[in-house]
């Protein structure tokens, strides 16, 4: 594979929102795209000593779970604890396997619940051990972050929530309409508890909305 086919590989799946998993609580009626919580949780462990973290993902642990009094989004999971399972490569002669391990554990558990997601389980594979760690790759470049034009009553309410970045467009319209519930997208800022800005654009958006709606906020992006 070439750095431009790497490049735009890295670019394609930083672009797909992936499932969109339960923040907070079923009361809060939010969730955040996996791709967000993938970034921000890779981010948390690239500094651990003798680990390249690789591969991560995040689903459902046991049971199904509460969708709550909100209707859960097409790709969305229902409210509920979550599991990580993450790939990483050791350097051999380095610090034991267990200590890596655990290290890369307890930022992951600790970065997924700074972020809202009730994450209980976090399993680990290791995929390879290497003589020496690899040489940084460059980073791929940053997808466009355009924010899309409206003037809707909801948008422009969660625009004006403190810690929202931007509304956004990754699952169709910023505002999605039906007769009974209305949902919002956003990107929030890195600055603030993400799960409390949702709560608050939530709020925000459920003032603006028709009476009665049921209103519920998906964040695609952390910047």
């Amino acid at each position: 594979m070439t750095t431009g086919d790497g490049w735009t590989t890295a670019v394609r799946e930083r672009l797909a929102p992936g499932r969109l998993l339960p923040l907070g609580t079923a009361a809060d009626g939010a969730w955040l795209a996996e791709r967000a919580a993938r970034e921000a949780l890779g981010r948390a462990v690239t500094g651990v000593r003798d680990a390249v973290p690789g591969a991560l993902r995040i689903g459902a642990a046991g049971a199904a779970g509460d969708p709550g009094p909100f209707p859960v989004p097409p790709g969305g999971l229902p409210a509920g604890p979550l599991r990580i399972e993450a790939e990483f490569a050791a350097v051999a002669g380095g610090r034991s396997l267990p200590e890596t391990a655990e290290e890369v554990r307890v930022l992951l558990l600790a970065a997924a619940r700074g972020l809202g997601l009730a994450v209980t389980e976090v399993d680990l594979r290791v995929t390879d051990l290497l003589e020496e760690a690899p040489a940084p790759e460059p980073a791929p470049p940053a997808p466009g972050r355009t924010s899309p034009a409206t003037d809707d009553p909801v948008a422009l309410a969660v625009l004006r929530t403190p810690g929202v970045a931007a509304v956004t467009d990754a699952l169709g319209p910023p505002v999605h309409r039906t007769p009974e519930a209305v949902r919002v997208e956003c990107a929030v800022t890195s600055d603030r508890p993400v799960v409390e800005t949702a709560r608050a654009a939530r709020g925000a958006a459920a003032a603006a909305a028709p009476e009665g709606a049921a209103v519920t906020v998906v964040v695609t992006e952390v910047r």
